[in-house]
């Protein structure tokens, strides 16, 4: 198998598909070039000083490395997900919670079953995809509880006017959400290989490894992204709907 090589004039050319981005927001004035360029450095940036530290803590290989590293991700994936949520009253401890459990639960599952090894190389990797999959999905929830409350704030008054409490009143809101949360891996799930051809099982295939193997551990890496972002999303929805809600059980305006 022949090495990949990325010259500096081929990243440099490459910028080309950024300008692609910053023109459609130029043509249609959607005000995003400011972001995109912030975006574009920070990825930049993060990149090259997470691939340091990597290979600083892969040569290290110690256990409590190890866990800081999957604490920082999970951090951070908590305070992203917490800054998609419109909702004044909300709470980073929901999204901690959910985040830390959904994350440590799965990868739990993977390496009691033996599906990776509790050693840094395979778990951070894996700790960075649980995570920032459910962060899109805790997000995703936090938008459409926020949307689906402003919309429905009259029934929820009503119900709350005729006895009931505020889970009951909340139920089709939470539900409503959870789905809408879960909905993009479900759909991804229907349509890897056919429309989205996964990373990993590519990777391992280009890298010579037995093509039987690679479909086996995208089985896994699937199966894995459907479990993180259904705990994450219930626990997320479940913690944040009562945020809507004041001490005396009262919807807030």
């Amino acid at each position: 198998m022949k090495n990949v090589t990325v010259s500096n004039l081929s990243l440099v050319l490459a910028f080309a598909l950024v300008l692609v981005s910053i023109a459609i927001s130029a043509k249609e004035k959607l005000g995003l070039t400011k972001d995109i360029l912030i975006s574009v450095i920070r990825a930049i940036v993060q990149l090259v000083i997470i691939g340091f530290v990597l290979k600083f803590i892969f040569h290290i290989d110690t256990l409590w490395l190890t866990a800081v590293s999957t604490l920082i991700i999970i951090f951070n994936a908590s305070w992203n997900a917490n800054e998609r949520n419109p909702n004044s009253h909300k709470k980073l401890w929901s999204s901690i919670i959910a985040e830390a459990v959904g994350t440590y639960v799965t990868l739990s599952l993977l390496i009691v079953s033996g599906v990776i090894k509790p050693i840094p190389m395979q778990v951070i990797p894996i700790t960075g995809m649980i995570a920032g999959n459910e962060m899109v999905a805790i997000g995703l929830c936090y938008k459409s509880l926020n949307g689906s409350f402003h919309d429905l704030h009259q029934q929820v008054l009503e119900k709350l006017a005729l006895g009931s409490d505020i889970k009951m009143a909340s139920m089709p809101i939470l539900r409503r959400s959870i789905k809408t949360a879960m909905q993009p891996t479900i759909d991804s799930a229907k349509t890897v290989g056919l429309v989205n051809l996964p990373g990993m099982m590519s990777g391992l295939i280009f890298a010579g490894v037995n093509p039987i193997y690679a479909i086996k551990y995208q089985i896994i890496i699937t199966f894995m992204l459907l479990s993180a972002t259904g705990l994450g999303a219930v626990i997320s929805g479940y913690l944040a709907y009562k945020q809507y809600f004041n001490e005396q059980m009262q919807l807030r305006n």
